[in-house]
């Protein structure tokens, strides 16, 4: 009879154990599955997206420090997720001002929705394996030229949703760069600020303040451009004046509505290319 009664007190503990042990092991580095990876960050997000849209004052204090503090009193894989290789930082309560301190093996930097104003030179500088950097939906008005320089394996970076008035240097190697939803004039754009990413695919440049259209490379695939204020094309914006046979086949998609430009009155601009843009015609 003893022995009967202290197996039922003891086995609901026993699974409840078990299952705890479980759940810490698939959390080390690498031990969950692509799917089971996929479902814990959806999760993840949609309970800060759940918080962040929250009335004020119904919203959770769960800040693990004082009133007025910021994330940078903090070690970094404490207010994000931190993966080998990866570091998750969505909306981090308290406010992330700046960029956190990554470790030195990090390859993707998610760093989204959070008030980072400043992107310096010494951010990036210890952490030269970075291949992705997402910092879409923060308050960047400054990019110091050299910030991305060192960073030679950088394939993919998102600026957009930001404050921009210029561009910094970018890195060759890009495949993708988004900074729609700035305040990007021509002026802050160097006229070979595009021209030697000589592997870059996709471009969105929209939702700006852009008077012409920038230097595009060979490489590039998809453009977009829609909602600017460029109220002109010329033969040589995507074509060669001094070459008829000149073709651009790999531009497929570009974007140009929603500006002041009729696209109407430059047909021959878009001669090489298999596609017309997409915009103003009459």
């Amino acid at each position: 009879m003893k022995t009967l009664l202290l197996t039922c007190v003891l086995l609901p503990w026993l699974l409840v154990a078990s299952a705890r042990r479980s759940e810490d092991q698939q959390l080390i580095s690498g031990a969950l599955t692509g799917r089971q990876l996929s479902g814990y960050f959806t999760d993840h997000l949609k309970s800060r997206r759940a918080r962040r849209a929250l009335p004020p004052a119904d919203e959770p204090d769960d800040s693990p420090i004082s009133e007025g503090g910021d994330a940078s009193d903090l070690p970094t894989c404490l207010l994000c997720v931190c993966l080998t290789g990866s570091v998750y930082c969505e909306e981090v309560s308290p406010d992330m001002t700046s960029v956190p301190t990554l470790p030195k093996e990090t390859a993707y930097l998610y760093a989204r929705f959070n008030k980072i104003k400043k992107i310096s030179t010494k951010d990036f500088a210890n952490t030269l394996t970075l291949k992705r950097i997402d910092l879409t939906g923060n308050m960047i008005s400054e990019i110091e030229d050299g910030a991305f320089s060192k960073l030679s394996l950088l394939e993919e970076l998102s600026l957009a949703e930001n404050r921009l008035v210029k561009l910094p240097m970018l890195p060759t190697k890009l495949t993708s760069f988004n900074a729609n939803y700035n305040l990007l004039k021509t002026k802050g754009v160097k006229a070979n600020a595009f021209k030697k990413l000589t592997k870059l695919m996709n471009l969105f440049l929209a939702d700006n303040q852009l008077e012409a259209v920038p230097h595009i490379p060979e490489s590039v695939r998809i453009l977009h451009l829609q909602n600017n204020n460029i109220t002109d094309v010329n033969i040589d914006t995507f074509c060669r004046s001094n070459d008829t046979y000149y073709l651009r086949p790999s531009l497929s998609e570009v974007r140009m509505d929603g500006n002041p430009v009729v696209l109407s009155k430059y047909p021959d601009s878009f001669t090489c290319m298999k596609v017309l843009p997409v915009g103003r015609y009459r």
